[in-house]
């Protein structure tokens, strides 16, 4: 699995900190690529810009898992959940990680890198990503339902892909000059061109390069 880290601008210096503590509890079971948004960037990006990144990291398959946040994380989860082909979910503790990533099927994780980011703050980053990637997701839980929480899992699925459109359906409605800044990050334009699978979208996407 490919895992990409990337956060708002607002948090640019738990960037380094984000991308080591995953590489550490993936331990060499999963690709972790590090996409900022790093301390030396000039420009910044909202949380609404990075889950558009986010958004095209997995529209065009260059990504399959999605570790992100912002302050607080919450305005990272719902802007994440208004964009095509993401399934987010808010996680600030151990035990909401491992149950998100047995139970819900997701491929985004929002995690509050400010509030609450006290002393002592990354050995709680540390044990919820540690509980988000312990296993296999999407297994169930407890042991006795997973059967049923599997299906419902695929049940939502399911009803997201029925009742959202893809980024290529929205392109054409889409904010340029949003698509525009988003597009000069070289990168992410790089990654995304050099990684994605999705070739009609990646082509499409040229048009709003600068």
């Amino acid at each position: 699995m490919r895992v990409v880290v990337i956060q708002a601008s607002t948090r640019t210096e738990i960037n380094q900190l984000l991308f080591d503590t995953v590489c550490e509890v993936v331990d060499g079971h999963h690709d972790v690529v590090n996409l900022g948004v790093f301390p030396e960037e000039i420009e910044n990006y909202t949380y609404v810009e990075v889950a558009v990144m986010v958004s095209l990291l997995i529209e065009t398959n260059a990504a399959d898992f999605i570790v992100t946040g912002c302050s607080s994380g919450q305005g990272m989860m719902m802007a994440c959940n208004s964009l095509p082909g993401l399934r987010c979910g808010f996680v600030q503790t151990p035990q909401d990680a491992y149950l998100f990533g047995r139970i819900n099927n997701g491929n985004v994780v929002s995690l509050p890198l400010g509030l609450n980011f006290g002393w002592s703050g990354e050995l709680n980053l540390r044990y919820t990503l540690e509980k988000l990637f312990d296993g296999d997701f999407n297994t169930g839980y407890p042991v006795q339902d997973a059967e049923r929480k599997k299906k419902e899992a695929t049940e939502l699925v399911q009803l997201h892909q029925l009742t959202t459109r893809s980024f290529l359906e929205i392109l054409p409605h889409f904010d340029k000059h949003l698509l525009t800044k988003i597009l000069s990050r070289k990168i992410f334009v790089d990654y995304i061109y050099q990684n994605g699978k999705n070739k009609l979208l990646l082509e499409k996407l040229t048009a709003y390069k600068v």
